[in-house]
């Protein structure tokens, strides 16, 4: 029989995808895992395969693409049926089974939606737990919220209809940690409290002995177990969603100062698929700073990376004088996306807030090419051949990632394309709708080879062993958590 294990926790940010990432790799060493997450909200997403609906792929929410991989079994939409994409001023787009169905405020979506998700939720999840020994699934945000409580699709509906234990994650960075635990219980529905397997506590600094009289009241207080406490650490897991990107004003930094060369990130207030810089950050001599859209562009390479909502950030961008900063930046430029399409001549078709109309919006004109949008969304997995040149010189064979965009675009002349036929290139500025671009090892050493070339700066050796994020979490969770009451 099936075993539905859900990760909750005492509030966002715990370390609910880690500990669940931990588990889906530990378990998977033995047992047929699947992940879940019922509904997520993230604007970092994936272009997986489609269980459900006649499109071959749908998109799921980045936690659940990672909890997949950790897992090793592909990523279907069946791990993440609800995902709300936020688009700002309060409303989302609602996408159901890897696919939009509205944009919605929230009222609206539990009004009108609620069923229809709940419906799909139920349905993959009895889809995962036919083959699987056990599905992992991930909560969201604190299970004991009380006015959410009828409705909570990731976790009180999840523990319900899956028969689900409960494995609660409490942060103790934050304080207060055995307040969190007790007080969670306290507010959590009978049927659902008496679920609750064990607790663990994350992001610890300091001696485990020092807890020790906490967690012999806390265990004495509640009748639960603290299963384990985790030190702060990070296995280097992408971020679900932007909490964890710097809230940038004039720049942060994600490496420490002095670093060879810097790679500067615009920090779009809608930004979304933020992960397709991580492989950067990661490499020796390399700091990536996140730019607001009034900070100088002191940085060695550019990227404009995706956003949820390409018009508004767009326009914030020109009433900074972005643009103004960007046409005398002398570096390498990369547009993935939204940022692709706003360094092209014009954008047609765009909404008018609140009228029902379009119309045109200038770009940066880095580019010639023209974006026209319209209802229709592509979302799927590519693979094209690099003609390597500009940013990407040296650079072979194929690429793999995936698109997930609104938005037709369009080369006005003829302009190389190194990244399949929607892609263009002008001299050092490149731009695509490739997310995933600089997962792909040649891709990524091309670019920081013509980046550290560029900045005149020697590029330092790699010698440091590759650390598989996945199986760094499953160490993480292994090393300091009892997980024999939460197998199968």
């Amino acid at each position: 029989m099936t075993r539905t294990l859900l990760v909750a926790g005492t509030a966002s940010h715990v370390g609910k995808s880690t500990v669940a990432a931990g588990l889906c790799r530990l378990f998977a060493d033995s047992y047929d895992v699947a992940p879940f997450k019922a509904q997520n909200m993230s604007n970092n997403a994936r272009a997986v395969t489609a269980t459900v609906g006649p499109e071959p792929y749908g998109e799921v929410g980045v936690s659940q693409h990672v909890q997949a991989r950790a897992a090793r079994t592909p990523t279907t939409t069946d791990h993440n049926p609800v995902l709300l994409k936020p688009r700002g001023d309060g409303e989302s787009q609602l996408v159901v089974n890897g696919r939009p169905l509205a944009n919605v405020a929230a009222g609206a979506y539990y009004d009108d939606y609620w069923e229809e998700a709940r419906a799909a939720a139920v349905a993959a999840h009895d889809r995962l737990a036919s083959t699987a020994d056990v599905v992992v699934a991930e909560g969201a945000g604190s299970i004991a919220e009380p006015n959410l409580l009828h409705r909570d699709l990731a976790n009180v509906e999840t523990a319900r209809f899956g028969d689900a234990d409960i494995l609660l994650v409490a942060d103790i960075e934050r304080g207060g940690v055995f307040a969190h635990v007790v007080g969670t219980l306290e507010l959590m529905p009978d049927d659902l409290e008496s679920r609750v397997v064990g607790v663990v506590i994350t992001k610890f600094r300091g001696s485990r002995d020092l807890l020790d009289p906490g967690i012999e009241e806390l265990e004495a207080r509640t009748g639960v177990p603290v299963l384990g406490v985790i030190p702060y650490d990070d296995p280097g897991l992408p971020e679900e969603d932007s909490v964890g990107i710097p809230d940038a004003m004039t720049g942060l930094e994600t490496d420490e100062p002095g670093a060879g060369v810097t790679v500067g990130v615009v920090r779009f207030s809608h930004i979304s698929s933020a992960t397709d810089v991580g492989p950067l950050a990661d490499a020796p001599g390399v700091s990536v700073r996140y730019l607001a859209p009034n900070a100088p562009l002191d940085c060695d390479a550019l990227v404009l990376p995706g956003t949820k909502n390409t018009v508004d950030d767009l326009r914030e961008l020109q009433a900074a004088d972005f643009g103004d900063r960007l046409a005398d930046f002398e570096g390498p430029v990369v547009g993935i996306c939204g940022g692709y399409q706003m360094l092209g001549e014009r954008l047609l078709g765009a909404d008018v807030e609140g009228t029902g109309e379009t119309e045109t919006v200038d770009g940066f004109g880095l580019l010639p090419v023209e974006t026209t949008f319209s209802p229709e969304k592509r979302v799927t997995q590519t693979t094209v051949t690099v003609e390597g040149a500009g940013p990407l010189a040296g650079a072979t064979g194929e690429t793999t990632g995936y698109e997930i965009h609104a938005g037709d675009t369009r080369r006005l002349g003829d302009v190389p394309a190194p990244l399949g036929p929607d892609s263009a290139r002008v001299g050092g500025v490149l731009g695509t709708y490739l997310h995933g671009l600089f997962e792909n090892d040649a891709v990524r050493q091309a670019f920081l080879d013509g980046v550290f070339a560029s900045a005149g700066v020697e590029r330092p050796t790699d010698d440091a062993e590759d650390v598989n994020p996945y199986d760094a979490a499953a160490r993480l969770v292994g090393e300091h958590v009892d997980t024999r009451p939460l197998e199968p």
